[in-house]
């Protein structure tokens, strides 16, 4: 006789349920924020972060509740996607060759002074490139990318990761605040935010905060900082490398591998709605629905991002690698300003 099979999709659904709590929890936070911003001064997505912030730092996200809340991500992930229907191609390449030069420039000068700070500051090497590859590229996940590449401790990660989140959270408020003091255009305070913020969430939310327009140029040079995590961990790797791993880290097939493994694959489906929409294949109703669709999943995204600012955490940050990004962004925010104002 035959022994009764269990359903292969069993463990696939029972983890899907497992989410559905944090789920809930993520759609009934952004309702609040919704209700706040409706009667107070403030975005929605700015309230969205605010309220996930005061629920983590004080009664807490429940554990049950923690794994659908950690895929706040995927509907950041989303949302930008989907944000393709909305930003125009002719636009896109009318800016794409100046931008692209200047989201290298100001990497690559990002690099070199936080680097030239850090050693400044006399920061144990690793942890000084972890610094380094959080504010130029893209936040905590250059820093984990790069941890492993260069072999940083713990300590030296849990760090770099505290001190990135900091001006996450400091910077998500500050940015449309003082864009608004200096009375910068949308789109220069959209490319400015997304060449010099350091995470993609706060980038976005403090975008979308400033205007539409701003939030969209602002994800569109994230998105393009972002494509350079993977040279980035190559480059480290290269730096990094003993003289006996160093013949194998130069193989075309490990470096093509690392740029593949690093690469943020979203950005492919945000293209092809930018090219979906502009060669008008969706109906106005449709443009209509996918816009409603991606505000909703930013709301959501936002109100789980506010839920990973942990003060507690943040108080363990260290002062040198505290100065050496305050320094950083400090002189790469004024600079690109600058030449943001004079290219765009």
């Amino acid at each position: 006789m035959n022994s009764p099979r269990t359903p292969r999709s069993r463990p696939g659904l029972l983890a899907g349920l497992g989410l559905l709590p944090g789920l809930g929890l993520l759609v009934a936070l952004a309702l609040v924020a919704r209700g706040v911003a409706a009667v107070a001064p403030i975005p929605a997505l700015l309230a969205a972060v605010l309220v996930g912030v005061v629920l983590a730092n004080t009664v807490g996200v429940p554990t049950r509740f923690e794994p659908g809340v950690g895929t706040y991500t995927l509907w950041l992930e989303v949302g930008i996607v989907l944000m393709g229907v909305r930003v125009s191609l002719d636009a896109l390449l009318d800016a794409g060759p100046r931008l692209l030069v200047t989201v290298v420039g100001v990497v690559v000068f990002t690099l070199a002074v936080a680097e030239l700070l850090a050693r400044g500051f006399h920061l144990q090497r690793r942890l000084g490139s972890l610094v380094a590859a959080g504010a130029s590229v893209c936040g905590v996940s250059a820093v984990v990318a790069v941890a492993g590449a260069i072999r940083a401790d713990e300590d030296h990660v849990a760090y770099a990761t505290s001190t990135i989140l900091l001006f996450d959270a400091l910077t998500l408020f500050t940015y449309p605040a003082l864009g608004h003091a200096l009375d910068l255009p949308d789109r220069v305070f959209g490319i400015w935010a997304g060449l010099t913020m350091f995470s993609t969430g706060p980038v976005t939310a403090a975008g979308f905060a400033y205007s539409e327009v701003a939030g969209q140029w602002a994800t569109v040079a994230k998105l393009a900082r972002n494509v350079l995590l993977g040279g980035l961990v190559v480059v480290y790797s290269v730096l990094y490398a003993d003289a006996s791993s160093r013949a194998g880290s130069e193989s075309s097939a490990s470096f093509l591998r690392s740029l593949w493994d690093s690469f943020p694959k979203f950005v492919l489906g945000f293209l092809s709605l930018v090219v979906l929409a502009s060669a008008g294949v969706f109906t106005d109703a449709e443009l209509a629905l996918v816009e409603r669709t991606y505000r909703s999943a930013f709301l959501v995204a936002f109100a789980g991002l506010g839920t990973s600012v942990a003060v507690s955490d943040l108080r363990a940050t260290g002062i040198r690698p505290l100065a050496v990004l305050a320094l950083t962004l400090g002189v790469v925010s004024a600079v690109s300003l600058v030449v943001v104002q004079s290219v765009f």
